[in-house]
Parts: C-alpha cells; structure tokens; sequence
C-alpha cells in the first residue's frame, strides 16, 4: 500500500494554507503531523480523505486499499446505536465473507477451466479477508472495545446519549474494526484516559499498514511514529524528519541555530563586500590621472593600479549581485505565547464548599453524596474514566447545572476562570468580537493585548471564529481566560487541541497561577508537572489524598 501526493496545493480565499506539499507515505509508515495551530494540518488529511479538494497537485492510493478518517471534532450519530456503527465498521469484510461464500458454492459445480479462475479470486478474497482479522472478527470486536475502554456500555445504547470521551472512543472503536490499510487521525488522544491511550498506543505501535496522525501528544508522538512531517508556518510547505518527536525536537533546534548561523555569516559578508566596494572606490579616486605632463610614469605603474582596483570593484559588484538573488533569509521570529494571569486577590481561604451533593441524568447517578471544600492554594487533579462524572461536577461548581440535591457555596470574592472541554465560541463573531465579550477597552487597546499575548498576528483580528481551526478557537480562550482575570481556574482537558508551540507556555502559566486550580486532565505530560491533589472519581463517589483540602465522598 502506498499513498503518494505531488505538488499538493490548497488556498482559502487570498490565504495560502498548503504550498506545493510532495510526500509518500507506506506500509509501516507511521507518521506524525504536526505544526502552528490553523496551517494546515487538518485540512491536509482533508483533502487526502477525499473531504475536501485541493487546487493543485494530485492524491493517488493503490487501487483496492482502504484508507479511514477519524476527524477532530466528534461525527454526529444522531439516532443510530453502538451496534449500529459496529456493524457499518464491518460491512466490508461481511461483504468479502459473502463473497467467498458465493465462490464457494460456484465452484462446486463448474468445470474445470472455470474452477481455476475462481479458485484464484477466492484465494484473492479469502486473503483480503484473513489480513483484515476476518477470521478472528468477533474476538477483535471484544478486544477493541476492552482496549477503548468502552465494552461495558450496552451496544444498544444510543451514541448520542455518550458523554464526549466515550463518543470519541466508539468512533476510534469503529475505525480500527475497519482494519484499513491507511488511518488517517486527527488528534487521537484527545479524550482518551490513561487506559485507553496506552492500549491505543500499543495498538497503533503494530499496525501492519499506514498511519498519519496529527498530534500534539508529545508521548504518543514518541511511543508510536517513525515519521514527522511539520507544516511550516511561514512557507507553508512541508518538512520531514525521520524518527520520534524528541528527535524531532532536536533536529529543529540544530535546524534553528545552522539558519541563525548562516545567516549571520552571510549578513557579515555582505557588508565585507560593502566595505571593500567602498573603500576601492577611494582608492580609484586617489590613483587618477596627474594633471601635469608626466603621464608616462602613471600609464607605466598607475594603469596597471587602476585596472586592478577596478577588476576588485567589479569581482566584489558581481558576488554581492549573486548573493542577493537568493539570500539566506532572516529567521522570522517565533510567534511566542507570553501567558500572564492577573489574578484578583481572593479574601478567603475556602474558595469552593460542596456538601453532600448528588447528581444525575435519565436515572443514571453521575455523583453520589459529594463533599469537599477546595482552599486558595488548591491544586487539584481531577482524574477518572471518560463518562464518570468530572466535567458535570465542574459545571456545578460554575453554577452552569443545579444539583439534585445538596449545595455549591462560591465566595463571593472568587472569579472562576473556566476552559470547556470544547470550543463554544460562537462561530459568527470575529475574534476580536468574542474577545471584547470578557474585556472593556477601545478596539486599539483590545488589539494591543490580543497581540502582547503573542496568540494572533494583526491580520487574523478580522477572521470569523467559524473560520479558525478548532486548535486556534481553543487559543482565543486561552487569551479570553486571561483577559477575565480571574483567581480561581477551572480547566477541564485544557492541553485539547493546543499546539505544541504553545503548549509548554501555557502549562508554565498554569503551573505559575497564584490561586487554586482544579483540571481535569489525560494529558500525561502535562500530569508529570501539575503535580498537586489526585482526587478520583469512581462509582459517583471522590476519593481524595489529604494534603491540606478535606474531601469527603
């Protein structure tokens, strides 16, 4: 299987987004996509998955072999059941099981030229089918679902009743039970917890055939590709690596310091011919011919001079002419997040108070007689399986849902600052629309601080939110958050979508943040420095350490 792409071009409007992207990807190939948010990435595996079309160049996949898409925003399964995605994920080998059937039975009674024939499509089929784990089907199913983390929910479940994580998985669930020779993946991780990455991983680290994943999961990146390609942000077009994302990292900042290097070296080249230029320009006018009628000593020895400098003149005018018709270009500066919390002094040392809340939908109970009171220094780690209950309970702390019974107390002093799980921007505003919704000033001073953040350039401020990538939405609510200063945050997945450019930044804000924290969190990079509480959630119930904060489940 190979998937080969030449002169891949893509613009939006007057906006380059993909530039003249060549590239093969084949079996084993298992590569990692990654760049700025809004370059590109996603509209890449786009168009490779036949969702979009490109403006120029060409995508060809052998003929026969399947390719899969998992985009990044969740499909919408309105009215159709786990079952029903688990038999459409399967069509296609139920179809090479009919197929065999059927030349089974013809070859049963054909003669003997016609058996010959069909008895080399069967061995195509039957080959197809055992490849694609036809064989041991049933067995796959049990284990993909095991392995997601999502074998205990009744197949005849509607999807659209699953909490975000456990429609993800069911969709990643389907995809794998595909087996298709390319996986096109747009952000994996997101939503999956502990279990189910490290079992996805493993998955993914044996895959027979293709994979291209766009990824700012720096452990995945590590456990699973052999490949990088990176989007650049500035030409747009495409840079590969070979190897994991720390070799990855590495190559980038040699790549950085031999540009700044050479660059610098050519700089002062430049102005060495300048120089020379200059100063054999005086000695022309120095050397000139006398006045007086001893013109026979200068044609003698001052000639030959003149000469001389001028070939210098002239070798140094053609060098300098060579050089800036294809100069080293400057390095652009980095857009770099500088991410500042001021945070409004809390006059309380109980921020949040909950007692003895319960919680529930369509007669499921999601929290069970929850108590805990959260301090002004709280850290707090909230961790669980997808679907437990976590982004409910911080959506009651917020006031955003009641409780069924029990109280949430907020200080008054307290201004929450919360990140959802997903982008809930409205989509016809301009950024600089939605970001005047949390912060008063003239459109001047809203610009300035949209720009100091280093999260948007001036010309993205008159772009729709509906026309950023999901990973640039997730950006401007990072800017909004720190507009509203707050001095208690609520994150919940807040590492979704983000960048690798920016993440690190943030993660550093956070870590950096005077008041108390609460995040719900799989991002197992970003685990390693919160460091904090680990409260669990199980059976509706917290477990909490005792560090400090009381939590009683």
């Amino acid at each position: 299987m190979t998937l080969v792409v030449h002169h891949l071009s893509k613009t939006f409007g007057i906006n380059l987004t993909l530039d003249d992207l060549s590239f093969s990807v084949g079996a084993g190939d298992r590569v990692g996509v990654v760049g700025m948010n809004g370059v590109g990435k996603s509209t890449l595996l786009n168009i490779l998955a036949g969702q979009e079309t490109q403006d120029a160049g060409t995508v060809a996949l052998d003929a026969g072999a399947e390719m899969a898409y998992l985009p990044q925003a969740t499909p919408i399964f309105f009215g159709r059941t786990i079952d029903d995605l688990i038999l459409e994920s399967v069509g296609n080998l139920r179809q090479l099981e009919a197929r065999m059937g059927e030349l089974e039975r013809e070859m049963a009674g054909a003669d003997e030229d016609r058996a010959a024939a069909l008895l080399e499509e069967y061995a195509l089929v039957s080959t197809r089918f055992q490849d694609r784990g036809g064989y041991d089907l049933e067995y796959r199913i049990d284990a993909i679902l095991a392995g997601l983390g999502i074998a205990h929910l009744p197949r005849t479940r509607e999807v659209e009743t699953l909490s975000g994580g456990e429609k993800a998985r069911v969709g990643m669930a389907t995809l794998l039970l595909r087996s298709p020779d390319l996986l096109l993946l747009d952000e994996p991780t997101n939503h999956l917890d502990a279990g189910a990455l490290e079992w996805l991983e493993g998955y993914l680290a044996g895959f027979g055939g293709a994979l291209l994943a766009v990824s700012h999961d720096r452990q995945f990146l590590n456990r699973v590709v052999n490949r990088i390609f990176e989007i650049d942000e500035h030409t747009r077009r495409l840079k590969k690596y070979e190897g994991d994302y720390d070799a990855y990292a590495g190559a980038k900042v040699t790549e950085r310091a031999k540009w700044e290097e050479d660059y610098e070296r050519q700089q002062e080249e430049i102005k060495a011919l300048r120089l020379r230029m200059r100063e054999t320009g005086r000695q022309v006018a120095h050397n000139r011919a006398p006045k007086d009628g001893d013109k026979y000593i200068y044609n003698f020895k001052g000639g030959g001079v003149q000469k001389a400098i001028s070939r210098n003149v002239r070798a140094a005018e053609e060098q300098l002419k060579r050089i800036e018709a294809d100069p080293i270009l400057k390095p652009p500066r980095p857009l770099r997040f500088y991410p500042r919390f001021d945070a409004r002094r809390l006059r309380s040392d109980s921020v949040i108070t909950v007692e003895h809340v319960n919680k529930g939908y369509d007669g499921r109970v999601i929290l069970r007689d929850v108590s805990f009171r959260v301090a002004s220094d709280a850290r707090i780690m909230l961790v669980g399986p997808n679907g437990v209950g976590k982004t409910t309970l911080l959506r009651l702390l917020l006031g955003l849902d009641t409780p069924d019974a029990g109280s949430v107390r907020v200080t008054g002093s307290a201004q929450l600052g919360y990140l959802p799980q997903e982008p809930l921007l409205d989509t016809g505003q301009t950024i600089l629309g939605a970001y005047r919704q949390v912060v008063a000033g003239y459109d001047e001073q809203l610009i300035a601080g949209l720009l100091e953040r280093g999260l948007f350039r001036l010309e993205d401020m008159p772009k729709l939110v509906g026309q950023l990538s999901v990973g640039q939405r997730r950006k401007l609510e990072i800017a909004r958050l720190m507009a509203m200063q707050p001095n208690a945050l609520l994150l919940d997945e807040p590492t979704n979508y983000v960048s690798l450019d920016v993440l690190e930044a943030f993660e550093a804000a956070v870590l950096a943040f005077p008041g108390p924290v609460i995040v719900v969190t799989h991002d197992r990079w970003f685990m390693q420095r919160f460091g904090g509480e680990r409260w669990e959630l199980v059976d509706g119930r917290l477990i909490g350490e005792h560090m400090g904060l009381m939590v009683d489940g």
